[in-house]
């Protein structure tokens, strides 16, 4: 069978005299590479209409709160000769002084920074250590216990069997009962053992040859490899903490057990008045109840403004390491 020989450079230029023309074009002047959508430079246009959106969104979303902020900075003549208060016009602490020597908003301020740093703790130490028990494939029986959580996850038991759970532990009027039934997030457990189950097992397996024991590779190498994830879990646990309302008015029946959110619930829904004799000018009337409400909001709200800055490089890095996966 003869072969077929390729065709000569001399060949191709006499057929195909473009060819040569061709090649020299592509030397000098080479085609642009061809980039994903997502790797090109966007349009100028496109830049400022997405700098638009994004500006208008912030607004929106910061109009509430500096409305909020303003209020509570804003005297009785504010109040009364305004509608919408961005700016007081006669700035007053007022509101802030009734609000700090009730002494009620304190209680539950207290209440709730108690029960979100010792709440968050049970919640990390328990679903930490579950995580890690089921992301070794050594365990017996880890794979049932998985669809036990997959199946809480997707079923709840429902109001009145918690309800009555809880009666049972005789846990009525306690703050363990803000704490147990969510102990171990079904969620969150799932994403720290599947972040568990990424790490590296070679390391692990050169720290149990070195004769570590299971409790001190997940102390001194598991956790300082899971900051990020770690930091995510717990903001989790602890925004739901903080947050805690329903469960508060369901479980708890002591006012003075009460968090700062069924406070601010009562003050500013069902009207409950704080006690305005601290005003220290009694010549002047007494700061009306809206900006006594919108203090105790400021007040309930700027912890966790003040929690999250901290995190927020964690929280980034936590929230790339579940989506990226490899």
């Amino acid at each position: 069978m003869a072969t077929v020989r390729p065709a000569q450079p001399e060949t191709l230029r006499r057929n195909y005299p473009n060819v040569a023309a061709q090649r020299a074009r592509r030397r000098w002047f080479p085609a642009p590479k061809k980039q994903a959508p997502w790797m090109e430079d966007p349009h100028p246009l496109m830049v400022i209409a997405k700098s638009i959106v994004l500006a208008i969104i912030v607004l929106v979303m910061l109009f509430p709160f500096v409305n909020v902020v303003a209020t509570s900075f804003s005297s009785y003549q504010d109040v009364l000769t305004s509608g919408l208060i961005l700016f007081p016009a006669n700035p007053t602490l007022d509101a802030y002084r009734v609000v700090f020597e009730d002494g009620t908003v304190l209680r539950a301020l207290r209440v709730s920074a108690l029960l979100t740093i010792f709440g968050t703790a049970a919640q990390m130490i328990a679903t930490t250590a579950m995580a890690y028990g089921l992301s070794r494939p050594s365990v017996p029986g880890s794979r049932f216990v998985l669809f036990i959580v997959l199946g809480a996850m997707l079923f709840s038991p429902g109001l009145i069997p918690s309800f009555l759970l809880i009666k049972e532990l005789h846990l009525l009027d306690e703050y363990p009962s803000l704490v147990l039934p969510g102990l171990i997030g079904a969620f969150n457990l799932i994403i720290l053992r599947q972040f568990f189950m990424n790490l590296p097992q070679e390391l692990l397996d050169s720290a149990r040859i070195d004769g570590a024991s299971d409790l001190r590779v997940l102390l001194t190498i598991v956790l300082p490899l899971s900051k990020a994830v770690l930091a995510v879990v717990a903001l989790f646990y602890a925004v739901g903490l903080w947050n805690s309302f329903f469960n508060v008015i369901l479980y708890i029946s002591s006012p003075e057990k009460w968090t700062v959110q069924v406070l601010l619930q009562q003050i500013v829904l069902e009207g409950t008045a704080l006690n305005q004799a601290s005003v220290i000018d009694p010549n002047r009337p007494p700061p009306p109840p809206k900006t006594v409400e919108m203090a105790v909001v400021v007040i309930a709200t700027v912890p966790i403004l003040i929690v999250y800055p901290f995190l927020q490089k964690y929280f980034t890095r936590g929230v790339l390491t579940g989506a990226i996966k490899g």
